[in-house]
């Protein structure tokens, strides 16, 4: 007996332990993950703004009509070696049969075949409304899949184990379909093949991923130009609009809500539906033109603030003044959005910046002109003076930007309230007096959200009247979560099926798969403390005042945290970040002990290397889009130009001679041009730990 006591509180303690591990590299993958998405809210209204790159898409796509544009994608010409499926329009089972199958193998579709799903698709979503109101009474049951992020074996296990949408099965997927993933593309070619199949019976809500300026910073926009050099181009411009006409939320036997984040404490779905997703776009006021490539600068449009702050009743006194003055409907975009797809990419200055009026758009510019190239021209927006009636679309825009922003990006939380999401940079965090509010003012009683991984692939919160399900399995890394999907009858009573696509998992213990997922978070993070390295040892020092290079666990742990803001449990980590010194305090410098550059640069500038280290994400971004042949490689001049977009952003005096330098010490085989290749090895790092194990190995 006391044998079986001692075993029993030993694998109580190893049990405990391991829960310990497996929810710190949880909380490790979802603060980063957040982090990202506000370093992203915070750089691309410089770096990538959201009115330039629709009004450049739009002045390079010829006016045509759309018959016009129809006969166009006809005529493309498919060359006879092609071997992947070859669609008719209207659909038939057998088209979107031949979809999954050629996916399977690895096949391509045509781009002009994609070009007239996407135009088929487009007519169809104009006539959709915002919220889709939908009964069970025609069908048993109705699925409900969560995010997706571009997992298409995740998508072809739903279909294998619930079967696929059809008349006696219909589906909803609720948003996220895109980026993240290697298979966006196929993923949205089969779900928009299945809606023109089967319009009735298969649902798409739209998500804060379904944006132009999101798929540049997390890879779908990547995606599509490596897939579809020829066609790349307009594909995505299709898809701008395309993912604009999506619906918002979709309301079942008017008592379930599903949207793809959240909502606020002033969402209304009568006024959501009034929301006009894709605005007549005029472009008479802008002054756009062929150039050469010369140093030029930009003027920036107002941004907006987070949607839950102090700003709630200044914005319901305007909604209600509009409704009052009979106002038409307004667009749902930001003003600086052409298919008003920028609602899925809020601006948030700060954490806790209040939400403040925009500034009037006849404000001295910082500068005057912008010269940015995007894809395969070089054009520049001279600064307009809007007139009166754009000032006034603007107002109106501002109004339902926010309501759109809450849908789409807003979370849970346990307390009362709605506060601003200080962690994902957008939206709000909503509270159960919120739901409550929600629900009983529309005569609901559920409400079905995604937006969030959950490694059980679903999870209730708020007395079980809110749900979120993510359909997406090892989202973070290999078994660090399952996927699910909810069946929903006439009942309303859901039930869950969860799943993992995974062969190797199957095969590892808790153990072992709890020591992988941490793993990899652990290099995450030691990689966030590596791009961080100067600020943080800034830090440091001032705690260390003899310069001993050593500070106590809580002044460790309290810098880390004051840098870093990713809200972690720094003392519990510590053990795998740093080191103790004999006397029980931190050596700070250990932290970075275990991670270096994978190519050494020449320190041209000081913390250079480090800061284009930070923000390699945007150059790689920028020099796609600079790339305008596609063949991976920009000269040293194009190399200058993507720093007349960094340097207000960055804060860091560059000149021509010192880029010229950097350039030159990444043109690692000295041909004279910058490959992303070598820009990646570049500003790689290694993990000594990875080396020696792969040395042992």
């Amino acid at each position: 007996m006391k044998a079986a006591i001692l075993i029993q509180r030993w694998y109580r303690r190893y049990v405990a332990h391991l829960e310990m591990r497996r929810r710190y590299t949880w909380n490790i993958f979802q603060s980063i993950e957040y982090a990202g998405e506000q370093d992203h809210h915070d750089s691309s209204h410089v770096l990538f703004p959201p009115d330039l790159i629709s009004h450049l898409l739009d002045s390079v796509v010829d006016p045509l009509t759309e018959e016009v544009r129809q006969l166009k994608y006809e005529q493309i010409v498919v060359s006879e070696s092609y071997s992947g499926p070859r669609l008719s329009f209207p659909l038939s089972v057998t088209d979107t049969n031949a979809l999954l199958s050629a996916f399977k193998e690895e096949q391509t579709l045509h781009g002009k075949y994609v070009l007239q799903l996407l135009y088929e698709t487009k007519k169809f979503l104009k006539q959709m409304p915002n919220v889709i109101y939908l009964s069970t009474s025609y069908a048993k049951e109705i699925t409900i899949c969560g995010d997706l992020h571009g997992s298409l074996d995740d998508l072809l296990l739903i279909f294998y184990k619930n079967g696929l949408p059809s008349a006696e099965n219909p589906y909803i997927f609720n948003g996220d379909f895109v980026d993240r993933g290697k298979k966006s593309t196929e993923i949205i070619i089969i779900l928009f093949a299945f809606l023109l199949l089967y319009p009735d019976h298969m649902h798409l809500n739209r998500g804060n991923h379904e944006d132009h300026i999101m798929n540049l910073r997390y890879g779908f926009t990547k995606e599509v130009m490596q897939k579809y050099k020829t066609h790349g181009r307009e594909i995505l411009q299709l898809l701008q609009d395309v993912f604009s006409l999506l619906p918002l939320a979709t309301v079942i036997d008017n008592k379930v809500l599903i949207v793809h984040g959240g909502i606020s404490d002033k969402t209304d779905l009568d006024f959501l539906s009034t929301v006009e997703r894709l605005p007549k776009r005029s472009t008479d006021h802008l002054n756009v033109r062929s150039c050469s490539r010369s140093s030029s600068r930009h003027s920036r449009r107002s941004r907006m603030d987070s949607p839950c702050s102090s700003g709630r009743s200044s914005r319901a006194s305007r909604r209600r003044k509009k409704h009052s003055t009979k106002q038409g409907s307004c667009s749902s975009s930001s003003s600086s959005s052409s298919s008003s797809s920028s609602v899925c990419s809020p601006r948030v200055s700060s954490r806790n910046t209040p939400r403040r009026p925009p500034p009037s758009p006849s404000l001295p510019s910082p500068t005057d002109v912008l010269q940015v190239p995007f894809l395969d021209s070089f054009v520049s927006l001279e600064p307009p003076e809007p007139p009166r009636e754009e000032l006034e679309w603007q107002q109106c825009v501002t109004n339902n930007f926010l309501d759109v922003v809450d849908i789409l990006w807003s979370d849970p939380k346990n307390q009362n309230g709605c506060s601003l999401n200080s962690f994902r940079g957008g939206g709000c965090y909503f509270g159960p007096d919120v739901t409550q509010a929600l629900l009983q003012k529309h005569d609901l009683c559920l409400l079905i959200r995604s937006h969030e991984c959950k490694q059980e692939g679903y999870e209730l919160c708020h007395n079980g009247q809110v749900i979120t399900i993510f359909s997406a399995s090892n989202y973070y890394e290999e078994g660090s979560n399952r996927g699910a999907y909810i069946k929903l009858g006439p009942e309303l009573v859901p039930r869950f099926f969860q799943y993992q696509v995974s062969r190797s998992t199957r095969k590892l213990t808790l153990h072992q798969r709890v020591r992988v997922a941490e793993g990899s978070a652990l290099r995450a993070l030691k990689e966030k403390l590596y791009a961080q390295r100067s600020e943080l040892m800034a830090a440091f020092q001032q705690y260390d005042i003899d310069n001993t290079g050593r500070i106590s666990t809580s002044e460790w742990a309290q810098v880390v945290e004051s840098v870093l803001r990713l809200d972690l449990p720094w003392r519990t980590l510590r053990p795998r970040l740093a080191r103790l010194s004999a006397d029980g305090n931190v050596e700070y410098g250990s932290c970075f002990e275990d991670i270096s550059p994978g190519e050494p640069i020449p320190p041209v500038t000081p913390n250079l290397a480090e800061t284009l280290y930070r923000y390699r994400t945007d150059l790689e971004i920028i020099f796609n889009i600079i790339d305008k042949d596609h063949s991976g490689q920009i000269s040293i001049e194009e190399f200058r130009q993507t720093w007349k977009l960094f340097t207000s952003h960055l804060g860091v005096a560059v000149n021509d001679q010192t880029i010229d330098d950097m350039a030159r010490s990444i043109d690692f085989n000295k041909d004279g041009s910058i490959d992303f290749n070598e820009f990646l090895e570049a500003f790689r790092v290694v993990h000594k730990l990875d080396v020696k194990e792969q040395q042992q190995g």
